[in-house]
């Protein structure tokens, strides 16, 4: 009696549960194979698109991770599980770990537009958030750059993608900003002359864009001259320092005078 008790509770429970359990496995298997050919398009359309390695590699497991969920309530939708309450515990454990995580969350949706609009790669030398260096690595969180000190920086990239970004590299080639003063009894010509022979001779000043010497300023006690070389972006620093010496050399072999910064006192009588 025990036994057929079990054997009847047993066939019982296949006939109300059987077709339901074979329906969710058929599901389960069907939807695994939708799954892995929807996540193996979607990794066609980032390689075409020329996605960062490390995004594609993020965004596949995300896309994994949400329609294996799906899936999950789907199949225990069809064995009979109650999904409404299962679906708001998800959406409040989501809402909970949004709430604690905001910070880093911001920070990994500026890695995700970092890595798809590119305002930058590898190797570029940028200025951001008051740093300035070569990009060294871009993650989904922070992205570092080796500073011109040989300093690491590390950018958080929620305050990254929000902000300016100066990308020294885009271009090909820098303009080096440079200004001279010379006294006022100097030859505004013969200096200009000099100085653009400074320029023209230099091995790293690019002929083009071509290098313009022009009067800034006629300051307090020297007339300042806007030299403005360019430069590849590499040569930047060589041409920053190698200009700088040669003028002073040049001005002092043509005997232009480069007058020392003074003050004027003015002295009342008691």
């Amino acid at each position: 009696m025990e036994v057929q008790k079990w054997l009847d509770i047993a066939l019982d429970f296949i006939i109300n549960f059987g077709p339901k359990v074979l329906g969710a496995i058929i599901i389960w298997i069907i939807g695994s194979w939708v799954i892995k050919k929807l996540l193996k398009a979607a990794g066609k359309v980032m390689t075409k698109g020329n996605y960062d390695e490390s995004l594609q590699k993020f965004l596949s497991n995300l896309l994994s991770w949400v329609f294996k969920i799906i899936l999950i309530v789907v199949v225990l939708g069809t064995v009979g599980v109650e999904t409404t309450s299962f679906a708001a515990i998800l959406a409040a454990a989501g809402l909970a770990i949004g709430l604690a995580l905001q910070g880093s969350l911001a920070n990994f949706a500026g890695g995700v537009l970092i890595m798809i609009f590119k305002p930058f790669k590898i190797g570029d030398l940028i200025e951001a958030q008051g740093g300035m260096g070569v990009v060294k690595e871009i993650e989904i969180f922070t992205t570092k750059l080796i500073g011109l000190s040989n300093r690491e920086i590390i950018i958080p990239n929620g305050s990254l993608s929000n902000g300016n970004i100066i990308n020294y590299t885009t271009e090909g080639t820098r303009r080096v900003d440079l200004t001279f003063g010379v006294g006022y009894d100097s030859d505004i010509k013969k200096t200009k002359d000099v100085l653009m022979q400074v320029l023209t001779s230099h091995p790293k000043v690019l002929k083009e864009p071509a290098p313009t010497v022009n009067v800034s300023e006629l300051a307090d006690s020297s007339i300042n001259f806007a030299v403005r070389p360019w430069s590849t972006v590499d040569d930047y620093w060589d041409v920053y320092f190698g200009i700088t010496e040669n003028v002073k050399e040049a001005l002092d072999a043509a005997g232009i005078e480069i007058p020392y910064p003074h003050q004027v006192e003015i002295h009342k009588n008691a």
